[in-house]
């Protein structure tokens, strides 16, 4: 059975809002076992709507319609179902009074555009909407099953689980009931390198499929099993992701949930050390990052931006001499800086990040910056070249800044640039 997705509503065309409930309704499709194959989104057009189901009709079983079902003259999902279907719209009386019983019992008196909210393609079910007053519907466009649901999240979701899910569940035997993914998480190497290490691996697997998603300069591969069970899903994956690991080897750092910064608080826990930073050219982005995490209170102990230089001076106490010898974004500067927000702040650990982030050019070319971290073990400096925007040099260098922390906090330190490898020292 392949399920097809269908949002409705311009402002997500103009960019004014984000399309999340296709991932919502994608995650709980996967979770069910169920083939998703497309996605899409049109404006508020009737044509165009009709047109796009019409469409998902020649390749999928199901539609799950989203928006377009309010009291406004564009609301049109209603319409356009009806007019792809060949049939016409009819008024549900039951209904009409419902609504109107709804709004007394608010001590509102109900706008007659809400009586829009009680046509339904003839033929139709209707799909109960406790938290709203638009109901979704059920029907048949030839022989895919079409569902409208609210586009508001907290309307829909509800009916998803509730209603669609459970009666795609229960039209056949689904055959494999889940559909699980595991993601490897990896920092170090580019996409494209890691595509060639496991190009062999892509080609040869059908069963679990693999995927490369890169984000904020971390690599993950995508296992993705399909199975009758969770733990049959599991013991598909296992073989691939041992390969995985196996070629990659330290650029693996985690797994699904194991994100860098819970790595990294778990890594302080077991030394019993706090952590901080000290951010110019970041703006204190990684204080933000760790700080996002449920619990960091118990590990994360302050941020000092000292993005002027007479902040680094009198607040990180950066002597002088230093930043006269070697300029602002120096290894220098910023090993100075990791010992002052020690010293400030009272941390085990302080992540000092300065450098040219541009989009204007300081002292060093742009896209040069400079990450120390300092813990009780000792400490150290890297210096960076990091490509395209402001925005892309400071989100890659926050995601390196906590990946170098979490391998000097294993004691691993740096790299060696000529075997592009980290080395323990």
């Amino acid at each position: 059975m392949i399920v097809e997705v269908l949002a409705v509503g311009t402002e997500m065309l103009l960019g004014q809002i984000v399309n999340t409930n296709a991932a919502e309704i994608g995650g709980r499709l996967a979770d069910a076992g169920l083939d998703h194959h497309h996605q899409s989104v049109v404006g508020d057009n009737l044509d165009r709507i009709v047109a796009a189901i019409r469409h998902a009709a020649t390749r999928a079983d199901v539609l799950i319609v989203t928006g377009g079902i309010g009291p406004t003259q564009d609301d049109l999902t209603r319409e356009a179902i009806a007019a792809a279907a060949g049939v016409g719209l009819v008024f549900d009386e039951a209904y009409a009074a419902e609504l109107e019983e709804r709004f007394a019992q608010r001590g509102r008196q109900m706008p007659e555009s809400n009586l829009r909210q009680a046509h339904r393609p003839q033929g139709a079910d209707v799909i109960p909407n406790p938290r709203g007053t638009a109901p979704g519907l059920r029907t048949k466009v030839g022989r895919m099953w079409v569902f409208a649901v609210p586009g508001v999240p907290a309307e829909m979701l509800p009916m998803v689980d509730e209603h669609i899910v459970p009666f795609l569940c229960g039209l056949e035997d689904l055959g494999p009931s889940v559909v699980l993914s595991r993601f490897i998480r990896t920092w170090g190497e580019s996409e494209s390198r890691i595509g060639e290490v496991l190009a062999d691996l892509y080609e040869a697997s059908d069963n679990p499929t693999l995927a490369f998603l890169a984000s904020a300069a971390e690599i993950k591969i995508r296992l993705t099993a399909k199975a009758a069970t969770r733990n049959e899903a599991l013991d598909l994956i296992a073989p691939v992701e041992e390969q995985v690991r196996a070629r990659l080897g330290s650029r693996v750092f985690g797994a699904d949930e194991e994100t860098v910064e819970r790595i990294l608080f778990d890594l302080l826990d077991k030394r019993g050390w706090t952590i901080a930073t000290a951010e110019s050219a970041t703006g204190g982005m990684i204080a933000a990052r760790l700080t996002a995490v449920p619990g960091a209170s118990a590990y994360f102990r302050g941020s000092v931006v000292a993005y002027d230089v007479d902040v680094k001076r009198t607040v990180l106490d950066v002597p002088d001499v230093t930043i006269d010898e070697f300029g602002v974004v120096s290894e220098e500067v910023a090993l100075a800086m990791a010992q002052g927000g020690a010293g400030r702040l009272g941390a085990d650990v302080v992540i000092a990040v300065t450098g040219s982030a541009g989009p204007d050019e300081q002292e060093r070319p742009v896209g040069t910056m400079i990450v120390a971290v300092r813990t009780p073990d000792g400490a150290a400096a890297r210096t960076l070249r990091m490509p395209g925007d402001r925005e892309r040099v400071r989100t890659y260098t926050t995601t390196a800044a906590l990946h170098l922390a979490r391998l000097a906090v294993q004691g691993a330190w740096w790299r060696d640039d000529r075997e592009n490898i980290w080395v323990r020292r």
